[in-house]
């Protein structure tokens, strides 16, 4: 059976703009110690081997090591209260790699899954503002980089980035306060990418 989903994501991380983690493919080092990222999720359509998940949303969070590429990333993941039983086992495959596709390379790297825990997430996205309540324990703010500089207004873009698409938005946090599965930061005013996203396996 296959799947595909597609949607808008965004992430945010404690690296100064723009992330070396992302650009490097995460072979060069983070700006600090340990990388502590975000990444939400709404998945506009999809089918997952015959159930559908379109308009529900994830957030997955993570700490690793400086270079991500290292491994031992400790991760939790945030699944939206509104999924069905059904839903919730089909995302949470997708996301945790085990159906293929983009997170299936990631896998390996996790050292230690922190949880998956069912929570209200709610996820807008303007095309340059994007935000993410998850519970309790995320609340994420983060505008696109408009250069005054560039006449078209239509951002800083980074491509040739591959995951979770060839070309990232960058931009940086206005709020951002994750408190979650033993996981607590403030990244504001550090970077953020966003971008369309569609997967398939």
């Amino acid at each position: 059976m296959s799947w595909h989903i597609e949607g808008t994501y965004f992430e945010n991380c404690n690296c100064d703009m723009i992330c070396p983690c992302s650009t490097s493919g995460l072979t060069a080092p983070a700006d600090n110690e340990r990388c502590d990222v975000a990444l939400a999720f709404h998945v506009a359509t999809g089918e997952v081997e015959g159930v559908d998940v379109g308009g529900l949303n994830v957030c997955i969070v993570a700490d690793t090591p400086a270079v991500m590429g290292d491994g031992g990333w400790k991760v939790g993941m945030l699944m939206d209260a509104a999924a069905s039983p059904e839903q919730a086992e089909a995302l949470g495959a997708v996301f945790g790699g085990q159906r293929g596709g983009p997170m299936e390379g990631l896998a390996p790297l996790i050292g230690e899954m922190a949880g998956m825990q069912a929570v209200h997430i709610s996820y807008s996205d303007d095309g340059h503002r994007h935000q993410v309540k998850a519970g309790g324990g995320v609340d994420i703010t983060a505008e696109d980089f408009v250069s005054r500089l560039d006449p078209t207004g239509q951002g800083v873009k980074v491509s040739g980035i591959g995951f979770p698409a060839d070309t990232l938005a960058a931009g940086t946090a206005t709020a951002s306060r994750v408190d979650v599965f033993g996981m607590t930061w403030d990244n504001v005013g550090k970077n953020s990418f966003s971008a369309p996203f569609a997967w398939s396996a």
